[in-house]
């Protein structure tokens, strides 16, 4: 006998109380047959009525907008992006909370994360509870900070227009500005151009130099545009068939500026989005590290050498970094920016795989900045077999951090102290900067 087809519950609507905040920029509520919603654009402690997005009858939760708003929160305001807001652009998750309120949220989250997955109170992780704005972001209620150095645009196929995607949608939102955005990726004026043939155009607005780079995905056989933009621009394309990249015109790279270094970054390669984001993540991990002269290093996930480079330059000239990175052109990249220390030596590949291969059995220090799903639990493993002093974690995932400091505590490794920072105003992201130690050394 044919089981009967599960209804969907998309454009059903609820009238419910919303409970606390969840990971990924939303937050719990149940409807009174008690099944989970998990409610964009409301606050805790609001009376809202919750229009299911995803989900069907019998699912272990829901998806969900707050249409209306019956009793709202203190820390509501209005949106300051028009484009914000139910069904419509998912760049932001916040606009609607007070910046003060945001940070909260973001704290909570994190408090939730660490003692759910590591078994830890903010107590026990070293940290006052707090998210720390980026210098010059704490701004009043209303006003939004321009950080986003890097934003990804998709184009709509029917009009050629770039915009960006709605939440968990392939559907273009047009804009004609993003709030967010670094005054020089909105000189750009990438809104305000026929993009057609593209499937994505990302700008870029390099902090500590005028660079800015356009980064093209054509569609199947389309044709390149001819761009010419309000600003001087270099450009690549990304090849259809192998993922890489390649340069038009202009640099292949941007130059980025942190830490009194400047540091080329190629091929759109990963470097943090907001503008004073690598000084402070910097500054984070050397005040918990205290490198001392001739200490040996680790930087894993090293990128570009951001981190390597901050410890070379503290390590002295007998000191050694090494770094591991799994891409090749970030390698490269990491390779000229540290050519200057002579006992910094950068290798390719997965962390997992690369470092049992090196044959070091104990080190001073290590960094690791590993991609939003973390390190993992062997890797952190074979990181606490080598007796490290102290190692900085840099998160940008608090569940993923959280499972990884569990596992670090069971290879004899606690928190020293945890510091977070609101990286990426508006949105649910947060980075985090933790300190371990040996545990024996906390007693």
């Amino acid at each position: 006998m044919q089981a009967e087809p599960t209804k969907s519950l998309v454009g059903e609507e609820y009238e419910v109380e919303i409970g606390p905040v969840a990971h990924g920029g939303h937050c719990i509520a149940r409807t009174a047959e008690g099944q989970v919603l998990f409610v964009r654009h409301t606050l805790p402690g609001e009376r809202v009525l919750a229009r299911v997005t995803e989900g069907e009858e019998g699912a272990r939760f829901l998806r969900a907008d707050a249409v209306e708003i019956l009793e709202p929160s203190k820390d509501r305001i209005e949106a300051p992006c028009p484009f914000a807001g139910p069904g419509r652009c998912g760049g932001c998750d916040w606009q609607h909370a007070k910046p003060g309120a945001q940070r909260r949220l973001k704290g909570e989250v994190i408090a939730e994360q660490l003692q759910r997955l590591a078994g830890l109170t903010p107590e026990e992780a070293g940290w006052d509870g707090t998210v720390m704005p980026a210098e010059g972001d704490k701004l009043p209620a209303g006003e939004v900070p321009q950080w986003r150095t890097r934003v990804q645009y998709a184009v709509d196929a029917s009009t050629g227009q770039a915009g960006l995607r709605r939440h968990r949608s392939h559907e273009v939102e047009h804009i004609d500005h993003c709030m967010i955005a670094a005054a020089g990726v909105s000189e750009l004026g990438i809104e305000r151009r026929d993009w057609t043939g593209m499937e994505s155009v990302e700008a870029i607005a390099a902090t500590g130099s005028q660079d800015r780079q356009v980064i093209l995905t054509p569609r199947p056989g389309a044709r390149l545009p001819l761009v010419e933009l309000d600003k001087p621009v270099s450009v690549l394309r990304v090849d259809e068939k192998s993922g890489g990249v390649h340069r038009v015109h202009g640099r292949p790279f941007v130059r980025e500026r942190a830490d009194g270094r400047t540091h080329r970054v190629g091929n759109g390669g990963f470097w943090q989005v907001h503008p004073k984001a690598a000084d402070t993540l910097v500054t984070a991990v050397m005040q918990g590290l205290l490198p001392r002269k001739g200490e040996t290093a680790l930087d894993l996930y090293c990128g570009v050498g951001l981190f390597a480079g901050a410890l070379a330059d503290r390590l002295g000239e007998n000191g050694a970094v090494l770094g591991i990175e799994s891409g090749k052109r970030a390698v490269e990249d990491a390779r000229h920016n540290l050519a200057d220390f002579p006992r910094v030596r950068v290798e390719q590949g997965k962390v997992e795989s690369v470092l049992p291969r090196t044959g070091i059995t104990e080190v001073d220090l290590i960094v690791l900045d590993p991609p939003r799903a973390g390190a993992g639990r062997g890797t952190v493993a074979h990181l606490a077999s080598l007796g490290a002093r102290r190692i900085a974690y840099v998160a940008c995932d608090p569940a993923a951090l959280a499972r990884d400091l569990g596992y670090f505590r069971e290879g004899g490794y606690r928190v020293r102290t945890l510091r977070a920072f609101d990286l990426f105003p508006m949105t649910h992201h947060v980075e985090c900067v933790a300190i371990l130690e040996p545990a024996e050394k906390g007693r």
